[in-house]
């Protein structure tokens, strides 16, 4: 926890209830520990969205299809979110949501199953851009896609990349770090140092969730 958990708490108190099918499924994924955007992260989002309306989303990391059927409830119905995931039984899991009736949203959404990276070069190939991208996958990978999501992230468009505070570790030294998380946590410092110097970029990191950093293409 990066603030305060009573704070958390009541922040979130303050917020909407989302429909009743998305908090079934939120409800799901809890209880099966799939990860999956926490409830202060999905006030930002909405918040994005509702600010910004737009009309081409990239997201990174579908995992069960939450965070994509989140994101088409806050934006207009001519949008539509492209989303990336590569394990097969979270593919799984994605397909059944993106194929029940009772996310009434879910017509805007098209899934590319596969490795995320392999999937941008073709998605950048093809000279597609974004106004919206939403980055929450393999962390130690972020650096990698960095490149190509630039390629397609239209000017004025807003990259919002989840997880990036790792529960606060990312303010410890390298040598207090688990050795198998060692990689990691270098790869997200230089990810974060790499957004926050680009001169296409002006990036603002919350301590939101576990750390969101939200940039914008000047």
């Amino acid at each position: 926890m990066i603030v305060n958990e009573r704070i958390v708490a009541y922040i979130n108190s303050l917020q909407v209830e989302i429909k009743p099918e998305l908090l079934s499924l939120e409800k799901e994924a809890l209880e099966r520990h799939v990860p999956i955007i926490k409830k202060e992260t999905q006030g930002l989002l909405k918040f994005l969205l509702c600010l910004q309306q737009p009309k081409r989303i990239l997201e990174v990391g579908t995992a069960i299809g939450f965070s994509a059927l989140f994101m088409s409830e806050y934006t207009g119905d001519d949008s539509k979110i492209t989303t990336i995931e590569k394990v097969p039984m979270r593919i799984v899991d994605a397909e059944k949501n993106f194929s029940n009736e009772v996310f009434s949203h879910k017509d805007k959404i098209t899934l590319i199953k596969g490795e995320a990276l392999k999937a941008l070069k073709d998605l950048a190939s093809e000279e597609q851009h974004y106004d919206f991208i939403f980055l929450d996958a393999a962390k130690a990978q972020y650096m990698s896609f960095l490149p190509e999501l630039m390629k397609m992230l239209s000017t004025n468009g807003i990259l919002v990349t989840d997880n990036v505070l790792q529960d606060g570790t990312v303010t410890n030294s390298r040598y207090s770090i688990t050795r198998r998380d060692r990689t990691i946590h270098t790869r997200m410092r230089e990810y974060l140092y790499t957004i926050t110097h680009m001169e296409e970029l002006e990036t603002v990191i919350l301590p939101v969730g576990d750390g969101v950093a939200v940039s914008f293409r000047k």
